[in-house]
């Protein structure tokens, strides 16, 4: 029996390696879109969205989902990349909290959506992110209401951010072939 290390044109070794700079540079991309910060409250309105959208839809549901837990991950232990040059677990523990885990699924959901075919059209990939953004808030909301007053949640951490959030999930779903592009060129 012969073990061989090839599978298709690249080594396993250079598909991993080729992963773990995605993942890491997805991450980082997040990092930065935390950095286009507009207080309104307790929330920030950030960049933040538009990257884990394209995270999914470029990296696929495992990648999406690994890059979003690993900015939460290196943030969570520290570092100073979430809105505002924050870090800490204190930043998941209070108010944007629950959007932040909501990252991870909403990059797992946009990735698995694309994985079936709905990023090969802007208007079926534009959909898929809508509910990535709606998977953000289901996690979001809950979480934001242990810290408004009761009855104001949708007023505080939902509407003022729909425009924000539709024009994010706009320009992800046209940068998307040009993603494709980027990705397609790491590793090679």
């Amino acid at each position: 029996m012969t073990l061989t290390i090839f599978d298709g044109p690249y080594s396993r070794r250079a598909s991993i390696t080729r992963d773990i700079a995605l993942v890491v540079g997805f991450s980082a991309l997040t990092a930065l879109s935390a950095q286009i910060a507009f207080y309104i409250g307790l929330v920030p309105i950030t960049g933040q969205t538009f990257a884990v959208l394209l995270a999914g839809a470029l990296l696929g549901s495992r990648r999406g989902a690994l890059s979003q837990l690993t900015y939460l991950g290196v943030g969570a232990m520290g570092a100073p990349i979430f809105a505002g040059w924050h870090g800490g677990i204190g930043v998941l523990m209070g108010p944007s909290g629950g959007y932040l885990i909501g990252f991870v699924a909403a990059a797992f959901v946009v990735g698995l959506l694309a994985e079936r075919g709905w990023d090969r059209r802007f208007w079926s990939m534009a959909l898929a992110m809508l509910i990535g953004n709606i998977v953000i808030y289901t996690f979001g909301l809950p979480w934001l209401a242990n810290f408004v007053p009761s009855g104001s949640v949708l007023s505080v951490g939902l509407y003022p951010f729909i425009p924000g959030d539709l024009l994010k999930l706009a320009l992800a779903a046209v940068a998307l072939p040009s993603g494709w592009a980027l990705v397609n060129r790491v590793g090679r």
